[in-house]
């Protein structure tokens, strides 16, 4: 594998953002380059006002009041005392350093290694934190060195700092500074510590940081001792532009079950973020250590079955069987045969004995999926089984004891079916001990980007294709979308874009929707000059092409090899000759792009 080279910010040559190659160093302008850029960046911001949502890429962000932050910041030390204060907001910068370079690694994973590292200052400016001016920036991931000094200008820790206590003695960025620690360390591989030595709190005009590869350090106690690390080395992973050979990023620890490793088998994952999905997951761990009988209610697709089959994984009966029976895909003449066993004889066609899926199920968990449809002889035999523990097969005569756990689920009202007459109301009771309701997704929709995730590498390694990820449109379209299919019509989507995408291409929006109704909700996105608008990409703002086109270019004739050649030209010239760039922005591979330039230019010549 090639060398990664060395790249300075303290040789900068600047040639209209372009990368300047000499010997083996490279030369890098951080001001404007390749991607991921400003520009990239700020078009990952965008607002949802109707419901309360702002997102960067696929993260929720939050405007808070810069005085409410202070004020927050007074109570911790003013109660916590400075020193645990001071850890506390320290770990929760890197915190949130970690989670930008997570975005930026799987947002831009072909990009230009030097671009991505700088894109955490970007980041941490974009976001109303500070201004990061780089001084210098070296690293040499082979041998494992980094060393980096910048400048940061308006600090809004320092604000609420200086405002509350005056000019002091001590360095006051401590969220800033383990925000640094975090996102370079996710992308470096290992431990990289940021030490503030000069700090408007104590009187400087500006903060000045200087980082490095803990070794370089040499004794970083009393940096650990804020941080309390324990393991970077397996939080982390470089960039893939960067990386010589590491691991990929586990899933985030919000992520309740981890996401299924690529080739893994099981569908089953319980994957989220939310309060709600949280609060059932909370419900989840208290039942599962009892035996109690458990009812999830919720609308079809949410994902009951995969939590029954989490309540079974971390219950005292996980090594026993879970047997699943779809109580609406069986005729009413077979469901009490298929639950409770035949007897040979019993009826015509009977010529063996066999075990009903009680008896299957027997020290182990049975999960009654869509219980409300059961007849009322079905309901009746089921009320015994869970009362006094025992069955009796169809056309038998001895009772067999079951030791059984069951759960189970539907998506209809059984109190409403108990006061319709269709369903039986001891019954009702006997399985309503714990009740866990789990909400649609368009209720928990700050779970989507962790399923969206989790679903494209599932799905990817199943087909055997190699997807980038997802594009800005794609990512609001499903974040606003209705979502009447909830968890399944998610998977369904991504699967059909996974499988309509080209190689190493991100999923757009017309990869998944074919007809489905998108979301007319107003979506809002950041532009680099700092005003708020639709998205660019946003097609309402365009609902006719074509008249857009012949009113913008002044004719009624639009030769469309010469449209072509100008959008390719464009792209090339507004992504500095960087091909790979050019095609991200046009939605092609760099591949498909290069073929269309060399046939272009072959027409001209």
């Amino acid at each position: 594998m090639a060398k990664q080279p060395r790249i300075s910010l303290a040789q900068i040559a600047r040639d209209g953002g372009q990368v300047l190659r000499r010997g083996d160093s490279t030369s890098f302008d951080p001001s404007k380059g390749l991607p991921p850029t400003l520009t990239d960046l700020t078009e990952s911001l965008f607002f949802s006002p109707g419901d309360g949502r702002i997102w960067l890429n696929d993260q929720r962000m939050l405007l808070i009041h810069g005085s409410a932050m202070g004020h927050l910041r007074r109570e911790l030390i003013d109660t916590l005392g400075l020193e645990r204060a001071r850890g506390l907001l320290t770990r929760a910068g890197y915190v949130s350093g970690a989670r930008d370079a997570q975005l930026v690694r799987e947002r831009w994973p072909e990009g230009d290694a030097a671009a991505v590292f700088m894109a955490g200052t970007r980041l941490h400016a974009l976001e109303g934190v500070v201004k990061v001016t780089p001084l210098s920036f070296d690293f040499d991931i082979d041998r494992g060195t980094y060393e980096g000094e910048f400048l940061w200008e308006h600090s809004s820790e320092d604000d609420e700092h200086i405002a509350a206590y005056g000019i002091g003695t001590e360095p006051a960025c401590w969220s800033q500074i383990g925000y640094a620690c975090g996102y370079v360390t996710s992308l470096f591989g290992q431990l990289v510590i940021f030490r503030e030595v000069e700090c408007r709190s104590m009187g400087a005009s500006v903060c000045r940081v200087v980082g490095r590869h803990a070794a370089a350090w040499g004794d970083v106690s009393e940096d650990m001792r804020y941080l309390q690390a324990k393991d970077f080395g397996s939080l982390a992973a470089p960039p893939a532009a960067a990386a010589a050979a590491a691991a990929a990023a586990p899933a985030p620890a919000s992520v309740a079950s981890p996401a299924a490793a690529p080739g893994s088998e099981d569908r089953h994952d319980i994957v989220g973020a939310s309060s709600a999905f949280n609060s059932a997951c909370h419900q989840l761990e208290r039942v599962a250590r009892s035996q109690a009988t458990v009812l999830f209610t919720g609308e079809s697709g949410v994902g009951k079955e995969a939590f029954a089959r989490r309540l079974h994984r971390i219950s005292a009966r996980a090594d026993a069987p879970f047997v699943a029976v779809n109580c609406a895909a069986i005729p009413d003449t077979l469901i009490e045969s298929e639950l409770f066993g035949v007897e040979r004889g019993a009826f015509t066609g009977a010529s063996t004995s066999r075990p009903g899926r009680f008896e299957r199920a027997d020290g182990g968990t049975l999960f009654l999926d869509e219980i409300g449809t059961l007849s009322a002889v079905a309901q009746a035999k089921l009320l015994r089984a869970l009362q006094e523990g025992e069955i009796e097969r169809v056309g038998g005569t001895r009772v067999l004891q079951v030791n059984v756990r069951v759960v189970a689920a539907t998506n209809l009202d059984l109190q409403a079916e108990v006061r319709a007459g269709r369903f039986r109301e001891d019954l009702f009771y006997r399985l309503n001990v714990f009740p866990i309701h789990l909400p649609p997704l368009r209720e928990r929709r700050d779970d989507i980007p962790l399923l969206m995730n989790h679903f494209l590498r599932r799905e990817s390694a199943h087909h055997g294709r190699p997807v980038s990820g997802f594009t800005p449109r794609a990512v609001r379209a499903l974040l606003h979308y209705g979502w009447p299919g909830n968890i399944r019509e998610l998977l369904n989507l991504v699967e059909r874009g996974v499988i309509s995408v080209a190689d190493g291409a991100p999923i757009d929006v017309h990869h998944m929707f074919k007809g489905e109704q998108l979301s007319q909700q107003a979506l809002l996105a950041i532009g680099a000059d700092g005003e708020l608008a639709a998205p660019r990409d946003d097609a309402a703002r365009v609902p006719n092409l074509l008249q857009h086109l012949q009113q913008a270019l002044g004719s009624d004739e639009l030769p469309l090899p010469t449209l072509e050649a100008r959008l390719l030209r464009e792209a090339v010239q507004a992504s500095a000759g960087n091909l790979s760039a050019a095609a991200r922005r046009l939605g092609l591979t760099r591949a498909q792009l290069a073929y269309r330039l060399e046939r272009m230019a072959a027409s001209e010549a």
